[in-house]
């Protein structure tokens, strides 16, 4: 079937970005963050792009482009991607929330966050003997998961207390790190209080602290948004950083329509052509993650031109303004986001943030690797 919305994912792309993290990070392994389907890319082309999973284990030498582990929000997305045959380290960031889920993380080998007491506490009831591997989570400012500092002590004791346990390191998250170097170090003095010189690994750089400051770097860097070629930083461009996007996202144009001044365009005529206009119709909307938001703000690349968005987005359709624009045919591709328009574009038009565009796309959306998409003849 021709495919009315799809997403053309690039493996080059996501190779490109991480070997760019590299050369900002050299002295720091890399842990790639793919939770949430690889923020809307799909977390399985993500894993196979991102390492070279021929090689089973953990043994071989990382290629620049290789990702050291990966992380996911919860168990179920750990275990999706065990089911994809990725057996590379896999940190499970938000922990477990039973007993169950801490004895299925030993089974398959995950890494486990610790955040809180009541998980240490799930994780005493395993057979002792059994191995866990853990990182705990120290809470350095954010105040959402991770041990207050002054709890780290009783915390590491529980662990250590448990010799079969193998503790991996130490990490935290950064609050502000996209707009506000300062308190991202200040957030790492804290958290360097309260580790101290305890043996173990440090993790504090998200991709806004791999750009913020070389102190954050650490024994890990755990960059997502920068991964899949998007900004982290505010008044920093991707193309400034040296990202290239990971996703471009498409249409098809449907109709054209030639408007008279006075003519109103969709839902409740919410916009009234000046003069005449070429209208077209493209085959995208919220249904599909093409935000309500854009109506009257966005736009797309017709034929390489901009055309701006028109009226409500609906939930199948969108109106863009052609006029001016030779040649615009039905069947004609339209580039909703990706090489020329920054998905950071879209989103600052929308009033969110790039995050919530790639991640909100929905299952209508066709998720394409390869080069070459089927034609439609112009005018079907």
């Amino acid at each position: 079937m021709t495919p009315r919305v799809w997403a053309h994912v690039s493996p080059e792309a996501l190779r490109h970005n991480l070997a760019r993290i590299r050369r900002m990070a050299p002295r720091s392994r890399v842990m790639a963050v793919v939770k949430a389907n690889a923020y809307g890319h799909g977390a399985d082309t993500a894993a196979r792009a991102l390492r070279d999973l021929r090689v089973p284990g953990d043994a071989h030498p990382r290629a620049d482009w290789e990702a050291d582990a990966f992380a996911v929000a919860c168990l179920e997305e750990a275990l999706a991607l065990r089911a994809a045959r990725v057996y590379a380290p896999i940190v499970v960031l938000e922990g477990v929330l039973s007993l169950e889920e801490a004895r299925v993380c030993l089974r398959e080998r995950l890494q486990i966050v610790v955040h809180d007491h009541w998980q240490l506490a799930l994780l005493e009831q395993l057979p002792r003997g059994a191995r866990a591997d853990l990182w705990l989570k120290i809470d350095s400012g954010m105040h959402r998961l991770g041990f207050d500092p002054g709890a780290v002590p009783a915390a590491l004791g529980r662990v250590q207390a448990r010799p079969e346990w193998a503790l991996h390191g130490f990490m935290t998250h950064l609050a502000c790190a996209d707009d506000d170097t300062a308190s991202a170090l200040a957030q790492a003095r804290r958290f360097d209080d309260a580790v101290g010189d305890t043996p173990g690994a440090r993790s504090i750089a998200n991709s806004a602290g791999v750009l913020a400051d070389a102190a954050l770097h650490r024994d890990w860097v755990r960059p997502g948004l920068m991964l899949y070629g998007i900004s982290p930083r505010a008044g920093r461009t991707a193309e400034e950083i040296g990202l290239r996007p990971a996703m471009s996202l498409h249409t098809r144009v449907l109709s054209l329509r030639d408007c008279a001044p006075g003519d109103r365009i969709g839902y409740g005529g919410a916009y009234v052509c000046d003069r005449d206009r070429r209208i077209a119709t493209i085959a995208v909307g919220y249904a599909d993650g093409f935000q309500r938001a854009l109506g009257g703000r966005g736009r797309v690349l017709l034929r390489g031109r901009s055309a701006p968005v028109v009226g409500r987005v609906s939930m199948d359709m969108t109106a863009v303004d052609a006029t001016g624009i030779p040649d615009v045919a039905v069947g004609d591709e339209v580039l909703l986001w990706g090489e020329g328009l920054p998905v950071e574009e879209q989103a600052a038009a929308a009033g969110t943030l790039g995050y919530e565009l790639v991640c909100g796309l929905t299952q209508r959306v066709r998720k394409i690797t390869e080069t070459g998409m089927p034609e439609i003849a112009a005018g079907a």
